[in-house]
């Protein structure tokens, strides 16, 4: 199998048609473009989702308690807590392990999340070290969201810009070498305060409370993936308008240099708004701080890319731009 998030085709054969949904109380189990599990309390919904950090190695635990907690978000949740899961190397220095937990409970004490608990395991099985984050939200039945609430005709709209996270780890991780292929140094300096711009729960209260119900976090993938999984959610095809895309100049610089695609690249601090004509989410959004980009729209069935004025069938990359880099220069 290859290296990165399995396909959604292959998920729904290997993995997802093996489930059984036979509880009552899960109101959304496991499925194409789900990230996150409901759970009927009674008064309040409780919402769950798991993420692991594999391809980043600084800030990995600030990265680690965002992911998960921005797929809560995406669901119309609160995060309240985190279950952390660390697979350590046995050559990893003991200060290393402090420091990925520190950054785990900075994190999650800025969103107002606590650490709950979770598992720690030195092992000679990996090389480097893994975090799993179970986040754990919750919410009232009527502010829940989904992907699969998505309908034809939406726009979809994206916050902040395209390749968020991915071109965070890139200038994290891979500062000397792309200042070597001659990505400007203000440009590096200027993703580096992309840490500011991880989680997406500012811009999920916001879509929300103004009648927002089809939200979904841009992961791996990056927002090819994510107009993908929405729309398999909801039972739909999709436009991707490519040729109204908007990048930010400092994640163009990089992509360019790399030769990177940004909207396939990882992007956690980006999230997926699907809204219907009526509802102007550029003047909802306005005073927000928060930039909104429109990326395409959602049909009845096909899936498509405007690009140079052409209408054309697409494909979703089977690999995010990142672990095509990691690939290739590592």
């Amino acid at each position: 199998m290859e290296i990165g998030k399995v396909s959604g085709n292959k998920l729904k054969k290997t993995i997802l048609d093996k489930i059984n949904h036979f509880r009552s109380d899960v109101l959304v189990g496991a499925g194409t473009g789900e990230d996150s599990a409901v759970v009927d309390f009674g008064d309040y919904m409780l919402v769950v989702s798991s993420d692991p950090i594999t391809g980043a190695e600084k800030n990995a635990g600030f990265l680690a308690v965002n992911v998960a907690s921005n797929d809560i978000a995406a669901a119309g949740a609160e995060p309240f807590g985190i279950q952390v899961v660390l697979l350590l190397p046995p050559e990893l220095e003991e200060d290393k392990s402090e420091e990925i937990m520190k950054d785990i409970v900075t994190a999650a004490k800025d969103i107002e999340v606590e650490v709950l608990g979770g598992h720690t395991e030195i092992t000679d099985l990996v090389d480097k070290p893994i975090i799993v984050v179970t986040s754990l939200g919750r919410a009232k039945k009527n502010e829940l969201t989904s992907s699969s609430s998505a309908e034809f005709g939406d726009i979809l709209y994206i916050s902040k810009g395209m390749g968020i996270e991915g071109s965070y780890i890139l200038v994290s991780d891979y500062e000397d070498y792309l200042l070597e292929q001659g990505v400007n140094p203000a440009s590096i300096q200027s993703v580096k305060k992309y840490i500011n711009k991880l989680s997406v729960l500012p811009e999920s209260r916001i879509a929300r409370k103004n009648g927002v119900k089809a939200l979904h976090d841009v992961t791996e993938g990056g927002v090819y993936g994510a107009v993908a999984e929405i729309a398999a959610a909801s039972g739909l095809g999709y436009l991707i308008e490519k040729d109204n895309f908007v990048i930010n100049k400092e994640v163009a610089d990089i992509c360019d240099k790399l030769n990177i695609d940004p909207a396939g690249l990882i992007s956690s601090g980006t999230m997926l708004m699907a809204a219907p004509k009526e509802l102007d989410l550029n003047e909802i959004f306005k005073d927000s701080g928060i930039e909104i980009f429109r990326v395409g729209k959602l049909l009845k069935k096909g899936q498509y890319i405007l690009e140079n004025g052409a209408r054309k069938p697409f494909t979703v990359p089977e690999k995010d731009e990142l672990w095509k880099f990691i690939e290739k220069n590592i």
